[in-house]
């Protein structure tokens, strides 16, 4: 390891829908958090790894910072306020704006009793004129003093450069946490929940999706039985001519006569004995078949028909956007099975909340 390494913690806040998941994905270069044009898709904290030869950087991409409806509203944005101890960085995204709401200057607030260094990221440059740039730029300024400002387009990748070396500027020299292939600390399992809720926000109705979670019930490979192509049969064989026939009973009639010109082995007439032929032997393909079980969990039985659709078809392209994510994420074949079933008010039970996943007590 270099001297000169350079470590540390990263975390990305906002409110919902800036981009956060989107940058984060670009950042380490490979598709970890779902991403969705609808808000509150993150709901835990999700943490990725970035490494390269002088530095390495963990992100943690957190829900977006919102007013709470419910135990589950409360639950994402504590865990969102939670990681500004705990980083060396902070990333707050933002829209490009003059105007700097109710819920922006919540958030300042918060910043403000951070003792870390704060990067403001103006994001989605690319849906405003460059003209307009200084003048956000100047009117976030106006609220705080930030280490830096980097303006960003998240969804094409634009600027991400810039960012990622002002993040390195302010990190801490020191030792990696993680070795070079860690990329996320969320086991598949969890990864591929989120694929099919993110396919589900995605493809259902607005008021559907901040209702529902997923559940993986079993996750397990299962050997793929490729048969061995049975070998060619012979082509047909014509008997031989008769004048053939004549040369070769002359030949045995003359073995027969001097059984010294036999070979030593020979013992009698030949039997073909087929009795060791079996059916040809079974390959298996080293990566296999994944079977995965998973459930749909919506609050309302209205809710569970839309979820399925009509003659199950919603359901059906679901499952079918989520299998192809998920198979690029194990690397091998997948037959995903996906069932819906109805906790009536879950985000308000904090039982159910913990069963899924959203454990208040495992916030500090």
């Amino acid at each position: 390891m270099k001297d000169n390494f350079k470590t540390g913690f990263i975390t990305l806040i906002g409110r919902p829908n800036v981009g956060k998941s989107t940058l984060m994905n670009h950042m380490i270069g490979q598709k970890i958090a779902i991403t969705s044009n609808k808000p509150q898709t993150t709901r835990n904290k999700i943490m990725t790894v970035y490494t390269d030869d002088d530095c390495q950087m963990i992100f943690l991409d957190t829900p977006g910072i919102h007013d709470s409806k419910n135990k589950l509203g409360e639950y994402m944005t504590k865990v969102a306020k939670s990681t500004l101890e705990e980083v060396d960085v902070v990333l707050w995204l933002v829209e490009p704006s003059t105007f700097i709401g109710a819920g922006e200057k919540s958030i300042i607030e918060e910043l403000k009793k951070c003792r870390k260094p704060v990067i403001l990221v103006i994001n989605k440059i690319d849906t405003v004129s460059k003209d307009n740039l200084d003048k956000f730029e100047n009117a976030y300024r106006q609220e705080m003093d930030f280490d830096r400002v980097v303006k960003v387009a998240a969804l094409k990748g634009q600027n991400i450069d810039e960012l990622m070396d002002a993040i390195k500027k302010l990190l801490p020299f020191g030792p990696p946490f993680y070795d070079e292939e860690t990329l996320t600390d969320q086991p598949e399992r969890q990864i591929a929940a989120e694929i099919i809720r993110e396919k589900a926000l995605r493809l259902l109705q607005d008021e559907v999706p901040h209702g529902i979670a997923v559940t993986i019930e079993t996750m397990r490979m299962r050997e793929k039985v490729v048969e061995t192509p049975s070998p060619k049969k012979k082509r047909h064989q014509h008997p031989p001519k008769k004048s053939k026939l004549e040369a070769m009973e002359k030949e045995l009639s003359s073995a027969l006569d001097n059984p010294e010109d036999l070979d030593e082995d020979f013992d009698g007439p030949m039997v073909l004995d087929l009795s060791a032929i079996q059916e040809p032997e079974q390959d298996y393909d080293p990566d296999g078949i994944m079977d995965i079980d998973a459930t749909i969990i919506c609050e309302r039985d209205s809710h569970k028909g839309i979820v399925i659709g009509k003659g199950g078809a919603m359901l059906k392209k679901i499952g079918s956007a989520a299998r192809k994510d998920i198979e690029e994420l194990v690397g091998c074949q997948v037959n995903l099975q996906i069932w819906v079933k109805v906790r009536k008010d879950w985000r308000d039970d904090k039982t159910q909340m913990k069963s899924f996943g959203y454990d208040i007590r495992d916030l500090k």
